[in-house]
């Protein structure tokens, strides 16, 4: 056999080797753990009076986390709720008729006319038969039927006046009390989320991550002051080549191992990159140097969850393709 022959069988020998130990080898991805956190902050800015949490607590959906100072808003309420009452007796008011003293001075003072009717009526009689029998010039008998005219229109007037006062205001006026009623109580619904904006509740459980302010600071419109960190948004963040990504499935079972532990912990890939990208630094290394990526994301158990740590670095290797493992 010659050195050249030789050589050859060499380096087969040597690729057979190293194919050999690749192959043997487990697939796994350096990656990390990612938070999505969730900043609580209100519309309305004001002193910041009291905050009911510290760094590490955990808190439950409805929880109370800070309280602002409400004096104004309080008052505020106080005032709308007050017109809004305003208005709705306004709109009574005009529901109903007149009040029952008002009406009655309305049948006392026709009860007087009809009285003076009745007498008019008998005075402008008798004058008419003075008069037939020349007793009486005639403007005496004109004065008794102007008078009994008068007395008769007077009874009249007293009667429409006691009918309309039986009856409510007109239905333009009821509908603009109407109105007024809807517009002050908008105004108290408003001046009560103000107030219900002073003091922020937690819209869900986590952890409390962080806290950006302290007691007696003056907190800004929309600026937080609590930073919390659901279970459900801490996940694992890892990239695998190309070809690999193309063999994974939302939902697939993967295992991680953290620092420190030797033991495994199941996730669920929940996200697959659509475009490549060169290798974070955060997963530098010489073996993926210059080498285009795909990013993958997958989601722990909930009681998993709370043990990680964002930023906490990790290894991921692959199971098989399983739909519905640690959702």
């Amino acid at each position: 056999m010659t050195i050249h022959k030789v050589c050859l069988c060499l380096v087969a020998l040597a690729a057979a080797l190293a194919s050999g130990c690749e192959t043997s080898k487990p697939a796994t991805y350096q990656g990390y753990v990612e938070g999505e956190f969730v900043y609580i902050g209100g519309k309305i800015g004001g002193r910041l009076d009291a905050l009911r949490v510290t760094r590490g607590d955990v808190v439950t959906a409805g929880q109370t986390l800070y309280v602002l100072e409400h004096a104004y808003e309080t008052q505020g309420l106080a005032l709308a709720e007050a017109d809004y009452r305003q208005a709705l007796e306004i709109l009574h008011d005009k529901q109903k008729g007149l009040r029952t003293e008002e009406i009655d001075q309305i049948v006392a003072d026709l009860r007087r006319a009809e009285a003076a009717h009745a007498l008019s009526r008998l005075e402008y009689t008798r004058r008419i038969k003075l008069f037939s029998d020349a007793t009486i010039a005639k403007e005496e008998l004109d004065n008794a039927r102007t008078v009994h005219l008068r007395d008769k229109e007077q009874v009249k007037e007293l009667e429409a006046k006691l009918a309309t006062g039986k009856l409510p205001s007109r239905l333009d006026q009821v509908k603009a009390a109407a109105a007024a009623v809807e517009a002050a109580q908008a105004k108290v619904e408003q001046a009560r989320w103000d107030l219900d904006q002073m003091v922020q509740k937690s819209g869900v459980a986590g952890i409390v991550y962080d806290t950006l302010q302290y007691e007696g600071e003056w907190v800004g419109a929309a600026s937080p002051v609590v930073v919390l960190l659901p279970a459900k948004n801490i996940k694992v963040r890892f990239f695998v080549p190309e070809a690999v990504a193309a063999t994974l499935t939302v939902g697939q079972s993967i295992r991680v191992v953290t620092d420190g532990d030797s033991a495994s912990v199941p996730a669920s890939i929940t996200y697959i990159a659509s475009k490549v990208e060169y290798t974070p630094p955060v997963i530098y290394s010489q073996g993926f140097r210059e080498k285009l990526v795909i990013m993958v994301e997958a989601a722990f158990a909930p009681d998993v969850a709370g043990r990680m740590h964002p930023g906490q670095p990790l290894d991921v290797s692959l199971e098989a393709k399983t739909v519905g493992a640690a959702q």
